[in-house]
C-alpha cells in the first residue's frame, strides 16, 4: 500500500530527523508563520495554537496529504521563554534554566487534506538542569548554535550534559513527542509501526 503524503511544516532539523528515525517518508514546507506570546492563554493552548497556525499556512499550498505543525515553548517560574533573541538572551535564560526546575510544552496538529480532518494535542515534560557557572554555560553557548532552539538548550547533544533529569516524554524535549505524534498520526490511518 503506498504511503499517503506527508508534509512537515516545520524547518528544524531536530524534527526532521525524528520522523526520519521512527521510518517516516515526508517532504519538509517550513511555515512563514511567527509564533507569538498570547496574553491569557496557557501553555498548552499556546503551543496547540501555534503548531496548528503552522500547519494550517502550509495546508493552504496542497490539495492533498497529512501536515504536521508542531511549537515548543518553556515555562519557568511562571514566565514563558521561547527561543533566545542574541547571545546575551541565551546566557540569561540558561542561568534562569539552570537555577529552576521548568516544563517544555511542545504542541502537534495533525491536518489530514484527504478526511478533511484536523487533531490538535500537547505533551509536557519537567526537566531538572544541573547547576552552572557563568562559565560553564557561556562554553557551552559558544560551541552550540543555540538561537533556534526553546529554552537555548539541545538536550540530545552537549545540551544533554547540562540537564540532571526529565519527567516525562525525552523527545517532547528535542521538540516532538513521539509518542504522541505516533496517535495522533493513527487516528488519521497512518500507524508507524504497521509493516
Amino acid at each position: 500500500m503506498k504511503q499517503r503524503a506527508i508534509i512537515l511544516a516545520s524547518r528544524s532539523p531536530r524534527r526532521a530527523s525524528l520522523l526520519r528515525a521512527i521510518g517516516l517518508k515526508f517532504k519538509i514546507v517550513p511555515s512563514n508563520f511567527k509564533e507569538k506570546a498570547r496574553p491569557g492563554r496557557s501553555c498548552a493552548s499556546l503551543v496547540k495554537y501555534n503548531a496548528l497556525m503552522k500547519a494550517q499556512q502550509v495546508a493552504h499550498r496542497f490539495k492533498s496529504g497529512v501536515i504536521i505543525g508542531a511549537d515548543t515553548v518553556v515555562l519557568c517560574k511562571g514566565r514563558l521563554i521561547g527561543k533566545p533573541k542574541d547571545f546575551p538572551d541565551a546566557l540569561r535564560i540558561l542561568k534562569t534554566l539552570t537555577r529552576h526546575p521548568h516544563w517544555v510544552y511542545t504542541g502537534l496538529a495533525i491536518i489530514d487534506l484527504d478526511r478533511n480532518k484536523t487533531i490538535c494535542a500537547y505533551e509536557k515534560t519537567r526537566s531538572f538542569m544541573r547547576r552552572l557557572s557563568e562559565k560553564e554555560i557561556k562554553g557551552y553557548l559558544e560551541r552550540v548554535h543555540s538561537l533556534d532552539k526553546a529554552g537555548a538548550c539541545n538536550i540530545e547533544d552537549l545540551g544533554g550534559t547540562l540537564v540532571r533529569r526529565i519527567e516525562g516524554d525525552f523527545y517532547n524535549v528535542v521538540g516532538l513527542p513521539l509518542a504522541r505524534l505516533a496517535q495522533l498520526l493513527k487516528t488519521v490511518g497512518i500507524d508507524v509501526l504497521a509493516s
